[in-house]
């Protein structure tokens, strides 16, 4: 490895997940680029976390720290405080990389200067690391602010980014509770140029007791997300494309509640929708699934 290649900051929050956070340290052992540091968080576990990544410890690229329980977004900020690369990765404590994460996107960051944000596809797996499916939501490549008011779009643990956005741009906000990687990727996308590839990156383990499987408080955290960036980062877009991601967004909302059969949330999601695009096609087409729902099937 030449004196050159950049440090890698590794960021890994974790909480209660003694389980899996092992397999997580392991996959990044494992990955074929060593210059790298992990910082794990442990956010106040009591599960023997700490025991079990004992043994771990010897290697002086891995450094643990424990907070009393404070959330996430804290963990995660705390990690950025303490990182020396001028790469920031993020890798959950649940989920996993694939070998060559690191030196494919080192490699794409060198001949890319111009790329802020770097992010790919993901294989869901279930809680016993089996499998279940490959298929991702669309990505997007340049300044993707107004796609990103859609929907996040961008998966947390595939990103590499340059450490002078969390510098610029500052950290996790922890407002929300929930959704704090939407919120910094919606921000970011303000300022920085993100770059998708389709390539596994990553593996998203589905866990029964995830925040992010709250589809209610979901859709209210991002719609609370997207209402803040607008008002403070509204100007760097044009208001057709504000209008565009504001009906797509209440689309995605009314879909997904009559799905569910809350109808009475459905069509109060599909009057903001009209509201800002009473001439699109695609909000048309959400009116129709809320007369029509689908049951059960996945919006977002």
């Amino acid at each position: 490895m030449p004196a050159s290649a950049p440090l890698v900051s590794i960021i890994t929050p974790t909480f209660n997940r003694k389980r899996t956070i092992t397999q997580a340290v392991e996959s990044v052992l494992a990955q074929s680029y060593p210059h790298w540091e992990l910082i794990i968080v442990d956010d106040g576990s009591q599960d023997g976390t700490s025991e079990s990544l004992a043994s771990y410890l010897d290697d002086d690229r891995i450094h643990y720290h424990f907070q009393e329980n404070q959330g996430q977004s804290i963990a995660r900020n705390l990690a950025l405080q303490y990182a020396q690369g001028e790469l920031i990765c993020f890798l959950d404590s649940d989920d996993l990389w694939v070998p060559e994460k690191l030196e494919r996107q080192v490699a794409l960051m060198g001949a890319h200067p111009e790329v802020d944000v770097l992010h790919s596809d993901e294989i869901m797996i279930d809680e016993q690391g089996r499998e279940l499916s490959r298929k991702n939501m669309r990505r997007y490549s340049g300044r993707i602010a107004r796609q990103m008011l859609v929907d996040n779009s961008v998966s947390i643990n595939t990103v590499m980014a340059r450490r002078e956005c969390f510098d610029t741009m500052g950290g996790f906000s922890g407002r929300y509770g929930v959704a704090d990687d939407y919120d910094i990727w919606l921000r970011f996308s303000a300022r920085f140029t993100f770059h998708y590839v389709p390539e596994y990156w990553g593996y998203y383990r589905v866990m029964a007791d995830q925040i992010s499987s709250d589809k209610e408080r979901r859709f209210a955290a991002n719609e609370a997300i997207i209402r803040d960036f607008i008002e403070e980062y509204g100007s760097t877009l044009e208001p057709g494309d504000i209008r565009w991601g504001l009906a797509r967004f209440y689309c995605r909302k009314a879909r997904h509640f009559a799905s569910v059969g809350d109808s009475a949330t459905a069509w109060g999601a599909v009057a903001q929708a009209l509201r800002y695009a009473p001439l699109d096609s695609v909000v048309w087409r959400a009116v129709y699934r809320v007369i029509f729902p689908r049951r059960g099937a996945r919006q977002d």
